[in-house]
């Protein structure tokens, strides 16, 4: 709200105030003229100086406020914008060592890349989990964006099975990990976990099923077709067999150099010929005419 408040005029008002009253005073007492602002004597009278007069004027508080108020204000908003660009920023920094930091997972997922839906994590909770008691091997399926500093697959999955697991511990535990960028994976785990499976199906596993479905971000089945064969696996029964790549080879549109060559023969030919034609025929029909007259 606005405040009035009384202001004092300035000097010039002030002048013009008081000539105004004197100029009266001299009208009524015949005296002369006398500078604005000086007391004036009258019939006998005590000098009389001029009242100054004052006016009320509205001001607003908020037509006050100072540059120090703007720079305060200023340095808040951006220490805002600062704050929230680091929040959005923060999670993109996150590397292989955030994986490598965890405790031993209590779930049998670790979507650090967040690819998987809600559906598949819950699917391979329950699978896993069944997984586990019929056989008595754990897979952890462990999805990351992007290695950076150990950029080998199966190396950072070794890396997993011991951060996780001690040394006796980790017979029967295995990693089936996943690299959304470089659309590549491992298999890997304790002695008895790769006996189990077999150096065919992790090949066949880490080549196919992972790259294939990759390339075409089906992250979500890349994890699931894997985790399927590897439940045959381990419960004795045939094992699904690996993804195909589509056929993807384009038909040519164009000749190919021979078959240019071979056109263009066809083609000197055929001119070849039209052009003796049409040399010979007018002859023989002019020789023709000359010899019958």
């Amino acid at each position: 709200l606005c405040k009035p408040r009384t202001v004092i005029l300035g000097q010039a008002a002030e002048d013009v105030v008081n000539n105004r009253l004197l100029d009266k005073a001299m009208a009524v007492a015949h005296l002369r003229p006398f500078s604005a602002g000086k007391a004036v004597r009258l019939s006998g009278r005590k000098p009389c100086v001029a009242p100054v007069k004052c006016r009320r004027v509205a001001s607003c508080r908020a037509q006050q406020t100072s540059a120090a108020d703007m720079a305060k204000r200023g340095a808040a908003a951006a220490a805002a914008a600062l704050l929230s660009i680091s929040s959005l920023t923060a999670p993109a920094l996150a590397t292989e060592f955030d994986i490598l930091a965890e405790e031993t997972p209590t779930k049998y997922f670790l979507d650090d890349a967040g690819v998987l839906s809600r559906s598949t994590r819950s699917d391979l909770n329950k699978r896993l989990s069944i997984l586990e008691t019929t056989s008595g091997y754990r897979v952890e399926v462990v999805t990351v964006r992007k290695l950076e500093f150990e950029t080998d697959a199966f190396a950072f999955a070794d890396k997993v099975v011991d951060n996780w697991y001690p040394e006796g511990a980790k017979q029967n535990k295995g990693v089936l990990l996943m690299v959304t960028a470089g659309k590549e994976g491992a298999l890997t785990g304790g002695e008895n976990f790769v006996n189990a499976v077999g150096d065919e199906l992790i090949d066949s596993i880490v080549s196919d099923n992972i790259p294939i479905y990759s390339e075409a971000e089906k992250y979500n089945q890349a994890v699931l077709s894997s985790v399927e064969r590897l439940e045959a696996q381990f419960n004795g029964q045939a094992v699904p067999v690996a993804p195909k790549r589509n056929d993807t080879t384009r038909q040519r549109n164009y000749k190919t150099k021979e078959e240019t060559e071979k056109s263009k023969t066809v083609t000197s030919t055929v001119v070849l010929s039209l052009l003796l034609i049409a040399c010979v025929v007018p002859m023989l029909q002019y020789y023709g005419y000359t010899a019958r007259d």
